[in-house]
């Protein structure tokens, strides 16, 4: 009997790096959020399904840092070639292991069967290679002016073939007496991987460029494919004719050097054929488009990895890419599917069906995965960063756990419930447990895992509120698997106080058409409905919600504009409030509430002239409980303001010198005087200053002279003080 435990669906989904108010939701249901988390023993399908993985379990410890390769042995042994100390180890059908060979060279690339249970043995730098008998007695078989040796494979006739690099990418064909003859040299710096395709016809991978050749009966290299990418890992014929290809491109960082820097400047060689066969993975198959490990169709930044088909016909598509996984190795299964071994995280993918459809199996243990082999019924991998040799069983684990990436709240948060969907068969198990902190990176200052949740239609998290959170999925089971499609955890922002900045206080006069109006003019942030009407369209809606675009600027005398910008941590929605006090007291007075654009207009006719202090507020209360609402505010420097005009008085004119002076006294109660023009006779307008040259006073007195003809002429002088308010006067000369 099954029973069937669903989430309650009133969570929201959102993304984990939105800003929205009030309680929020993370959800992970589908492969590229789950594979964004770590795993041990559960596998991720392409429908984004949690379900316990194939059993991995270590077989031998190599005791050494790197396991380059593995060989199939006589009576169940594998061979594993390992650096940084040269050794050769020979792991018995039970697990044991000891050193069978070791080479005066630090690495150990390439290993091939020899007769009678021995072993070429492929060394670097100053590569050699060595024939070593069943007793681990070696003497040197081949030496090579190349430094590197990458891979060893035998052709028909019983020779050893030897792909070298370094000054020359080089492949050698080696007779049973050591005689060695070249058979292909590469344009590239390094031949690194070798296969034979259904037709016994040599086909060899390069580094630098990776590209994959084809040698005819001529030994013609025939260009196959080019990856674009640095190095052709691995070449794998299936019984189709189909030859697939991984390849890897160089991380950043790697170091320089002759050989190939590929991942952490890890190395490792296939043998020339490998068949898996993983019978009991149940994989559901659903058409989709051509996956990367970060997702169906996604790619993530710049691609690491990928892997190629070649068809019987020559075409050749790219099935798989990665921005996350590098593929060290791959296996055609006796479905046909691919397991694909790959680094740094040590991840083992299944990849079936036209097109693509992956599945996450697990994780070695060990940051890479570098050589898979199927020897004595036994699906076995070598990893590196430990190097060791594990065992992929046809069965499941019987328990296994997934731990979510670090969620991040962007701020202290108070945690609500998690909830998941899973199928759990009467003897399987589902565990979700929370744990929490306040460092980007769980370590000592987290909170403990808490206990296990009882419901999975929603746990209130008892972890403590943080900033980060991660949720762990546990689940056992001795028959059939459990299912966990989704996990979801609600959790609501400590709410921040609103921030006001860049607030502008333009010129006296200065404001904005709003762009795209219709019909006439409207001015951005002008609220004509609370003052008195000016306008014709005065009874248009309200400004729209959110930082206005400011359209033409123009001049309107008695109007003031400022302008702002909101913000708010939590991503609240925001209103605003503009009130004024006079210079000197203390008590503000509303102009505007409830303003949904940072922008207001001010008619400062409606005051009286003085100097005065305008006070922006927010208020998130739209996205907030009353009782939670925070606000924030900031103030504006001085704004003069000043409705009237400065008087002008013109005095008689006096006779000075043969020309007529008149004296003129221009007086402003509030601010400075900015400009004084006169006509004569309506001619055009003349600018005038006081005898010092400057106006930048309240009160200037300025002596405009004429000849005598200007008697009997009419004089006009008009001033305006700095606030644009104009007065004028006239009078006649005489």
């Amino acid at each position: 009997m099954m029973r069937r435990l669903c989430a309650l669906g009133f969570f929201v989904a959102v993304a984990a790096v939105s800003l929205t108010a009030g309680p929020q939701s993370w959800r992970a249901a589908t492969q590229p959020e789950f594979l964004k988390g770590d795993l041990e023993q559960v596998s991720v399908d392409e429908h984004g399904r949690l379900t316990l993985g194939p059993a991995i379990t270590r077989v031998f410890d190599a005791g050494v840092p790197f396991v380059w390769t593995a060989v199939a042995g006589p009576s169940g042994a594998t061979f594993l070639g390992t650096g940084n100390d040269g050794k050769v180890f020979r792991v018995d059908a039970d697990g044991r292991g000891s050193v069978f060979y070791d080479a005066p060279e630090l690495e150990v690339h390439a290993l091939a069967p020899a007769a009678d249970g021995g072993l070429f043995v492929g060394t670097s730098p100053d590569g050699r290679v060595y024939k070593v008998d069943a007793q681990g007695v070696a003497q040197t078989f081949f030496d090579p002016v190349e430094k590197y040796i990458w891979a060893l494979a035998t052709d028909s006739a019983g020779r050893l073939l030897v792909a070298t690099g370094d000054p020359k990418g080089k492949v050698y064909r080696v007779s049973a007496t050591g005689t060695a003859e070249p058979l292909y040299t590469s344009s590239a710096a390094h031949v690194v991987s070798m296969t034979f395709d259904g037709e016994r016809r040599l086909v060899v991978g390069t580094e630098s460029p990776g590209r994959v050749f084809r040698l005819g009966a001529d030994n013609r290299p025939f260009l196959l494919l080019d990856t674009n990418l640095q190095e052709v890992r691995a070449l794998r014929a299936d019984g189709r004719g189909r030859l697939y290809v991984a390849a890897q491109a160089r991380r950043s960082g790697d170091g320089g050097g002759d050989a190939p820097a590929v991942v952490d400047t890890l190395r490792a060689q296939p043998v020339a054929s490998v068949s898996v066969s993983i019978t009991a993975m149940s994989v559901v198959d659903a058409p989709t488009p051509v996956p990367s490990s970060a997702g169906a169709g996604a790619t993530v930044g710049a691609t690491v990895g990928a892997i190629f088909r070649i068809d019987a016909d020559g075409t050749s598509d790219k099935i798989w890419e990665s921005s996350d996984d590098a593929p060290f190795d791959l296996a055609v299964l006796d479905d046909g599917a691919l397991l694909v071994a790959t680094g740094n995280r040590g991840k083992l993918f299944r990849l079936s069906g036209d097109p693509v459809r992956v599945t996450l199996l697990g994780r070695v243990p060990g940051q890479q995965a570098v050589q898979l082999l199927r020897a004595a019924g036994r699906t076995l991998a070598a990893t590196s960063n430990a190097g060791a040799l594990v065992r992929i069983d046809d069965r499941h684990a019987e328990r296994g756990t997934y731990v979510s990436e670090v969620r991040d709240a962007r701020t202290s948060a108070t945690w609500g419930a998690v909830s998941w969907r899973a199928t759990v068969p009467v003897s399987a198990r589902v565990d979700v447990s929370t744990r929490t902190g306040n460092t980007a990176t769980p370590d000592e200052a987290w909170s403990d895992w808490s206990a296990a949740y009882a419901s999975a239609d929603g746990s209130v998290v008892t972890s403590p509120a943080a900033r980060y959170l991660q949720w762990r999925v546990a689940l056992a089971a001795t028959t059939e698997s459990p299912v966990v499609t989704s996990v979801a955890a609600t959790y609501l922002q400590r709410n921040q106080r609103p921030a006001i900045s860049g607030l502008v206080v333009h010129p006296p006069g200065v404001v904005f058409q709003k762009p795209f109006s219709t019909g006439e003019t409207e001015i951005a942030g002008y609220r004509a409905d609370v003052v008195e009407k000016r306008l014709s369209n005065q009874g248009q809606p309200p400004p729209s919600t959110g930082t206005p675009a400011l359209g033409r600027r123009t001049y309107q005398q008695g109007l003031q504009t400022i302008v702002w910008k909101g913000d708010d941590a939590n991503g609240d929605d925001l209103t605003y409030g503009v009130s004024y006090r006079r210079e000197g007291d203390a008590t503000w007075t509303a102009l505007a509430t409830r303003l949904t654009d940072a922008i207001y207009v001010w008619d400062t006719t409606s005051v009286p002239s003085g100097h005065y202090v305008l006070k922006v507020s927010a208020s998130d209360e739209p996205s907030q409980p009353a009782a939670a609402a925070l606000r924030g505010e900031v103030e504006s420097p001085v704004v003069e303001v000043d409705s009237l005009p400065p008087a002008v008085t013109l005095r008689q004119a006096a006779r000075v010198g043969g020309r007529l002076a008149v004296t003129v006294d221009v007086r402003d109660a509030h601010s400075s005087i900015g400009r004084v023009e006169y006509s004569l006779d309506g001619n055009i307008w003349t600018p005038a200053y006081p005898a010092d040259g400057m106006l930048d006073s309240r009160l200037e007195t300025l002596t405009l002279t004429f000849a005598t003809d200007a008697d009997g002429k009419t004089l006009v002088v008009r001033a305006a003080d700095r606030l644009h308010n104009v007065g004028t006067a006239d009078i006649v000369v005489r």
